[in-house]
């Protein structure tokens, strides 16, 4: 093949012996391919996180004091979730033990030294369309997720666009019963929110409350802020506020001060109402 031939991924030759890694890397150079040389892990790492078109690697098993399994796992540690490629092996030794840890480790193929160059190219030329695929894939994977987010931001913007028109059209109706439709402490038996056997309030008005209505009145009557009335009930600050302006409202009062005297144990007997 002609050394002028584009390759997309370039390969990454890892071996202790500079002639060796001189040899192989310019035989695949001839076949087209960019090539990196390497004598051991360190600069191999190094090299490999520098340039990212690195998408083949051939490693020796036996690098001097280190080892071919070692520098595989190092690699995939570098590379992360996010960026794939494929490594051969390259060993002198047949039938190792080390091999099968080589595999098991993320190596795709291995060859016997010396290997046949025929013989190595057409296995790269194998895992480089794999290369291909699983790129292909991942990119599709990619979008595919992408999309997903999009639609379910899209749900989520529809639902809240919802729930405002739907308090808009009823928020201020008599009897609406919950300003946040998808709180769940709402919907919630008052003993559940801290309301155990309340005293009754004889106000007539007070008797046109809904439950969530009536525990947000009797805590604003104990002269408890907003935000105690949410931490008590379990709901938020400004649930508080719409089911207080809905108390005020149907029991026609025009502050806090009144419905708290209006609902005061003093008052409660004399049923005493606000107009």
């Amino acid at each position: 093949m002609d050394k002028n031939v584009h390759r997309r991924f370039a390969v990454l030759v890892i071996d202790d012996e500079p002639q060796v890694t001189s040899e192989l890397c310019e035989l695949l150079e001839n076949q087209g391919y960019r090539c990196i040389g390497s004598n051991d892990r360190d600069s191999a790492l190094e090299k490999f996180r520098a340039d990212q078109g690195i998408g083949l690697v051939i490693c020796d098993l036996g690098l001097g004091t280190d080892n071919g399994i070692r520098v595989v796992e190092a690699l995939k540690e570098a590379a992360g979730a996010g960026r794939l490629f494929e490594v051969v092996i390259l060993t002198g030794q047949k039938g190792s033990q080390e091999v099968i840890d080589a595999m098991r480790v993320g190596a795709a193929d291995y060859y016997q030294k010396p290997v046949s160059p025929q013989e190595l190219l057409q296995g790269l030329e194998r895992l480089e369309q794999r290369l291909h695929e699983r790129t292909r894939n991942q990119l599709s994977l990619s979008h595919v997720n992408q999309r997903l987010e999009y639609l379910a931001e899209s749900l989520n913007s529809i639902s809240r666009d919802i729930h405002k028109i739907k308090y808009e059209v009823h928020g201020n109706q008599p009897g609406a019963l919950r300003p946040e439709a998808d709180d769940l402490a709402a919907s919630l038996p008052l003993e559940s929110a801290g309301e155990i056997a309340p005293e009754p309030i004889n106000n007539p008005l007070f008797s046109k409350l809904s439950p969530r209505q009536q525990a947000v009145a009797r805590l604003v009557s104990k002269g408890m802020t907003n935000y105690q009335i949410a931490y008590e009930l379990g709901i938020t600050e400004n649930t508080v506020k719409l089911y207080v302006s809905q108390v005020l409202r149907l029991m026609h009062m025009h502050n806090r001060t009144q419905l708290a005297l209006a609902l005061s144990p003093s008052n409660s007997q004399s049923s005493r109402a606000v107009h």
